[in-house]
């Protein structure tokens, strides 16, 4: 691997849009558009293709510096990758060799279709009534996506955390179509039934402006949003990231709050039930016989959302339906973060996984 990490100084926003977009659960969505990015370029087969998948209340931009003028609302020149020591020429996902595709989610914030947009049935925001969409829909809207890119085929899928999710979806659900997958920080399931939803819908409900999902018009739940983003960052890691970098208490606490209020400011709540409420039913696991691809699945030694303690038994399961599996663990301090602002501990075990795929 280069030690030479020379920046793609010109990433630009894109948007993917297809109409009539049906949805699992029966519904349709009248207007679909997915925002994305690339890297690299895509070979005259269309067989160079990797997709990256991002986690859940974060965005896709993975590597990079976005050209003047390129980046998405909520976004700025400036905004750090969430891969950058992973994704670029020369690194371990090698964007003078694969063509590579990052996609925002289905029903997030940072410009796919979601909640916050216009209903053209209504006029009015979605909201709430917003159609029930499911890991599965997600998928196959970056599938459209990359057959809209030309992409025949695709190297790999990785992704962190909700991304590893999709990873594992993606093996299921079309599993001729990729040669590896790396799902980190993640896991093949998520917790079942609507009670993780409940909870969430209860923490945003305290808000005086919620109005049962109907707060546009009501100056939106930003203080709520504030709250919520701090303690998240904090259970991901933020306080030992900071810490070197921020030694004083109070400075890293007030420096947690500036990156909460940016990211408020952008995500819209109702986003995050709609995600939320996708994994009530998503398990990979029953289709584990049916994956082709190559699996490296990571974890990181601190993480308390997917402790290593899960892993024997996923390696267990994938290794029982004649998975080829290799699992990593990232030994790092930072917890959910470790993927992204630990990937130098993981990077030469993610460079050997892709350089082992078919070219």
């Amino acid at each position: 691997m280069s030690r030479h990490h020379h920046p793609l100084d010109a990433v630009e926003a894109r948007i993917f849009r297809v109409r009539d977009f049906a949805l699992d659960g029966g519904e349709v969505l009248p207007e679909l558009h997915i925002a994305y990015e690339t890297y690299g370029t895509l070979a005259p087969d269309g067989r160079n293709g990797m997709l990256l998948t991002h986690g859940f209340t974060s965005h896709q931009h993975m590597a990079g510096r976005y050209r003047e003028g390129g980046a998405p609302p909520g976004l700025d020149a400036g905004t750090p990758g969430n891969w950058p020591q992973l994704v670029g020429p020369g690194l371990a996902i090698d964007t003078d060799r694969w063509f590579v595709v990052s996609s925002n989610m289905l029903g997030s914030s940072w410009g796919s279709t979601g909640p916050r947009d216009t209903d053209p049935r209504t006029g009015k925001p979605y909201g709430p009534a917003f159609p029930r969409v499911a890991v599965s829909d997600i998928v196959r809207a970056q599938k459209l996506l990359l057959d809209g890119l030309g992409v025949t085929h695709l190297v790999a899928v990785a992704g962190p955390s909700y991304g590893g999710y999709q990873a594992f979806q993606w093996a299921v659900q079309y599993p001729e179509f990729m040669h590896g997958i790396v799902a980190a920080i993640s896991a093949p399931h998520s917790t079942p039934g609507p009670g993780p939803t409940q909870r969430l819908i209860a923490e945003l409900a305290v808000d005086v402006h919620w109005n049962d999902g109907w707060y546009y018009e009501r100056g939106g739940i930003e203080p709520t949003l504030v709250s919520y983003r701090i303690a998240t960052l904090k259970r991901y890691g933020i306080e030992a990231q900071l810490a070197a970098t921020i030694p004083d208490v109070q400075r890293r606490e007030s420096a947690i709050e500036q990156l909460a209020r940016q990211w408020a400011r952008v995500f819209d709540a109702n986003s995050m039930v709609v995600l939320r409420r996708a994994l009530e039913n998503f398990d990979t696991r029953p289709h584990f016989h049916e994956i082709r691809a190559r699996v490296l699945y990571v974890l990181s030694r601190t993480d308390q959302l997917f402790p290593p303690s899960i892993a024997p038994e996923v390696m267990r399961q994938l290794q029982a339906a004649g998975v080829d599996a290799r699992y990593v663990e990232i030994d790092s301090e930072l917890g959910h973060m470790a993927s992204g602002h630990d990937a130098r501990k993981w990077a030469p075990e993610l460079a050997r996984f892709m350089a082992a795929l078919p070219a």
